[in-house]
């Protein structure tokens, strides 16, 4: 067996570490401050257990909201102070206003400002502590990849790039063709020959494989990969590992036989998921109307300023099995903004009107398409719908692009709480990386996650 590989963590357990901390911290605070100061208003006992419960459940939903256990805002400093002061103060806001299962509002207004100190301060100290030490490279997972060198810095830069604390330490040249080496790579060129002895030598955690030319893996390389396993080393396929850290597929790596090995989600075919998912979609939509009603006098002051023009405008979208529907929307730009013919919307798009922008950063343009959900053209999650003429000329480049059709089209979705504004070809092949992940991977959890990743863009007003 291996005794040699460095100490690190997975995705999933930085993840679990950052929410058993955040509360662990957080608790331990409020229990010094109460032993220190005459703070009464939080007391850990067998009587009131429940309170922590239920900070710990505000705690850890409020933060998933602002991103607190996004690894890449978590490793970096800046941000993560914001999402901390963000964190803290909703949380303790949302504390305060459910007395019912929380303690009662203290006569002593200082007590408040001491509960929000401890909790900030907490939060602040071990998440410092986690950007300087389990952040550290010290942590990182180091791997090595067998692959084509022609491929090795895409490759590099999407499995680095989805995670901060992966590290690819050398390469095996896989491709037969091209076997000179370049003093130009970054990455340390493996010998084969030396692979068993670069591995040990160097706490390998991880061999992954992601050559495409098969006729690169020759007798030698296999059979030192069957000994490096039988030896407790993890071998893995690229498009396996890409897509656990990135959480969307790969397409550049897939062959075109995609369809005969892409294994659907059950729960597309799972009939109380499905029911279950519709009911909740009618109580939002209905939820999401009401919100337009009470907003609306706003949007219709804003849009008679800023719009000058018609409030709704209605336009082609592909649903699912490739069923075109109209999508209702309010109106965010100019008038006869498509004078010239049908092109991407962009980030800073100059046919935006200035009220526009603020419906669009807001998501309030969209609060329409409750309509669509109601009558079943929609669903509150899925693709983005995509209009008929940018559908043709995206599947004439992208073979599997319809493929986002097998499910009603969402409100929101994978693809735009993690990606932002699609602008071009290449933007809507990563949007469909996450289209197909969410397609492959539907779930009641993963609808959560994307609702809580929603709220956070809603509330950071990061919409575009």
């Amino acid at each position: 067996m291996n005794k040699n590989k460095g100490i690190h963590f997975e995705v999933s357990e930085r993840k679990i570490l950052l929410r058993i901390f955040d509360i662990i911290s957080v608790l331990l605070s409020l229990y010094l401050v109460g032993i220190i100061f005459q703070f009464n208003y939080f007391n850990i006992s067998k009587t009131n257990f429940y309170w922590t419960i239920v900070l710990g459940v505000y705690l850890s939903f409020i933060g998933s909201v602002f991103e607190m256990y996004n690894l890449q805002i978590s490793s970096n400093q800046q941000q993560v102070i914001k999402s901390i002061i963000l964190t803290s103060s909703i949380t303790v806001l949302l504390y305060l206003l459910t007395p019912i299962y929380t303690p009662r509002l203290p006569s002593n207004r200082l007590q408040i400002l001491i509960f929000y100190i401890a909790i900030s301060l907490a939060l602040f100290i071990w998440r410092m502590l986690y950007v300087r030490f389990f952040a550290s490279n010290r942590f990182s997972k180091k791997v090595i990849l067998i692959c084509d060198k022609e491929q090795l810095k895409e490759l590099v830069n999407g499995l680095e790039s989805a995670d901060p604390h992966y590290r690819v330490l050398g390469f095996v040249n896989s491709d037969s063709a091209n076997i000179h080496t370049s003093d130009n790579l970054k990455i340390k060129q493996i010998d084969i020959n030396n692979l068993e002895n670069f591995v040990k030598n160097n706490s390998i955690s991880e061999i992954v494989i992601a050559s495409q030319k098969t006729d690169g893996i020759t007798v030698n390389l296999y059979n030192q990969l069957i000994h490096l396993l039988e030896n407790g080393f993890i071998i893995r396929e690229y498009t396996q590992v890409y897509e656990n850290l990135a959480q969307r597929i790969p397409m550049q790596y897939v062959s075109r036989d995609f369809y005969r090995f892409f294994p659907f989600s059950r729960s597309n075919q799972n009939h109380f998921y499905l029911i279950v998912v519709r009911f909740f979609e009618i109580i939002f939509s209905i939820i999401g109307l009401l919100f337009a009603l009470i907003f609306l006098p706003f949007i219709v002051a804003g849009n008679l300023i800023g719009n000058r023009g018609k409030l709704i405008y209605t336009q082609e979208r592909v649903g699912k099995n490739g069923k075109v529907f109209r999508i209702v929307k309010f109106r965010t730009m100019v008038k006869n903004a498509e004078k010239a013919g049908a092109v991407f919307a962009t980030t800073n798009d100059s046919r935006v009107t200035p009220f526009g922008k603020i419906l669009r950063k807001s998501r309030m343009d969209e609060l329409p398409q409750f309509i669509n959900i109601l009558k079943g053209e929609m669903a509150v999650i899925g693709p983005r719908p995509e209009r008929p003429i940018f559908v043709d000329e995206i599947a004439e480049v992208m073979p599997f692009y319809e493929t986002r059709h097998v499910i009603k089209p969402g409100l929101t979705g994978w693809a735009q709480v993690n990606y932002s504004y699609g602008e071009t070809i290449d933007d809507s092949l990563i949007k469909l990386q996450y289209d197909l992940y969410y397609i492959k991977h539907r779930s009641i959890f993963l609808d959560i996650n994307i609702i809580f990743k929603t709220l956070g863009t809603v509330l950071l007003y990061k919409g575009q």
